[in-house]
């Protein structure tokens, strides 16, 4: 009780401070280059580059997520053994911003997770240096960023679109949804990427440490696997992003993300904060805290991964529609042959009212994938098991912006889970019901 009382009251003191903090400043909020943390960032990608920006000298702007939800949501499987769960509220998230324009064209950014499911304390997602000018001298410098952007730091990277819509901690307000993909194709590295963008086209070349922390320990040859060299890891984006007249819009964007030998690739697995979707579908026994995933599937490429991911963009005045492919292949230490996993997702998002505020939606998400060989309990050695899973999701979702920077939002879900081999609890698995959201972003 004493340690659920300091965990509420360090919140609500970390979110005053936020709100302190941004009053404070509101005189001096003017952070270039930003994507908006409310409303207006919705749709927006990667940060606008804006090469007229005045700097008079340096400026910090403080905002936040917040997200409280609560959810009624029921599961079963063949083997029974799942985890009791009933409606209730679920834990509140919250994240900080701190974004700081310490010179002409250089923004700095920090954000923090004050509260989420996989961590009781406070603790720091990563920073980064944006450069969309440089402090040299020269022609050729101002040439070079006119239409060049540079990020360096520990960072949420650019891979993919879907990221730009997806809910991060405390931070829900982009996605229409309650929950992002079955597999999440999210992690922050330690490293650099550059982009180049020239009209309506742009690309992008990246490398990072490829893991989601920095790592000195020397890697551990196994039986199946002798490669003990860190490779970074490198990945590519390119697309087409138009604003063909006041009502239409298009984009279209390829990456391609790989690395060969890591200590630790978290590609699919760099959400630290957790579900939306509180304990369906765990055993019994278990913590939200510890199983913090629930409802996504981790394909397990924790050595060696390729991954290419297409998303298309159409935005018909209210009428918006999002589509991802994915397909990767990767394997862990432990194992000789790489597997092989594809995604495909589609939003159909209808916005409407005199700014928008209103939207209705739906998503179908599926997931095809070859499961790791690992022993059931009970069992030695691993069971083989060379057939291809299916998971699935259908979900229908409803918002209302009260105003630009508060979000009441609900959603419908059913998640099925096929083919899975009859020793995997999950074999035979259903969840749905309903979650509903009242989101604060600014």
């Amino acid at each position: 009780m004493k340690t659920r009382l300091l965990s509420n009251l360090k919140f609500g003191a970390a979110a005053l401070l936020a709100v302190a903090a941004s009053n404070a400043f509101a005189q001096e909020t003017e952070v270039a280059n930003l994507r908006p943390y409310d409303k207006s960032g919705i749709n927006v990608f990667e940060a606008p580059k804006e090469n007229d920006a005045v700097f008079n000298k340096l400026k910090v702007r403080f905002g936040a997520g917040f997200t409280q939800s609560f959810q009624g949501l029921k599961h079963e499987n063949k083997a029974g053994g799942l985890y009791k769960i009933s409606p209730g509220f679920n834990t509140a998230n919250a994240n900080l911003y701190m974004d700081v324009q310490l010179a002409d064209g250089i923004r700095l950014n920090l954000t923090s997770y004050l509260s989420a499911r996989h961590h009781n304390e406070t603790w720091v997602k990563g920073g980064y240096i944006q450069f969309d000018k440089l402090p040299f001298k020269g022609q050729f410098w101002s040439d070079l960023m006119k239409n060049t952007t540079i990020k360096v730091g520990h960072m949420e990277i650019n891979y993919g679109d879907q990221h730009f819509r997806r809910s991060d901690g405390g931070h829900t307000l982009y996605n229409p949804f309650a929950e992002n993909y079955i597999v999440d194709a999210f992690t922050t590295e330690i490293g650099g990427e550059i982009l180049y963008r020239k009209g309506d086209f742009f690309g992008q070349v990246a490398v990072t440490n490829g893991m989601i922390k920095g790592n000195v320990d020397s890697l551990i040859a196994t039986p199946q696997d002798k490669n003990i060299h860190k490779s970074p890891a490198i990945y590519l984006k390119a697309g087409f992003d138009k604003k063909l007249n006041d009502d239409l819009r298009l984009r279209l964007a390829a990456s391609y993300y790989t690395n060969k030998s890591s200590g630790g690739q978290t590609l699919y697995a760099g959400d630290r904060t957790g579900s939306n979707y509180f304990l369906v579908m765990e055993k019994l026994g278990s913590t939200a805290t510890a199983q913090f995933t629930s409802g996504r599937l981790n394909p397990g490429f924790s050595k060696k991964v390729d991954a290419f991911q297409l998303n298309g963009f159409v935005k018909a005045k209210g009428l918006e529609l999002f589509g991802t492919y994915e397909a990767a292949q990767g394997r862990t230490k432990t194992e000789v042959d790489e597997r092989k996993m594809s995604q495909y997702a589609l939003d159909v998002i209808y916005r409407f009212g005199s700014k928008e505020n209103l939207f209705v939606g739906a998503r179908y998400n599926a997931v095809t994938a070859r499961l790791a060989n690992v022993a059931a309990a009970g069992t030695a050695p691993a069971i083989t098991y060379n057939d291809d899973i299916e998971v699935n999701r259908i979900a229908f979702g409803a918002g209302w912006f009260l105003t630009d920077n508060i979000l009441l939002k609900g959603e419908y879900v059913k998640q099925q889970y096929k083919k899975f081999p009859t020793a995997d609890y999950r074999n035979g698995g259903e969840f749905s019901g309903y979650v509903i959201q009242a989101v604060v972003g600014f």
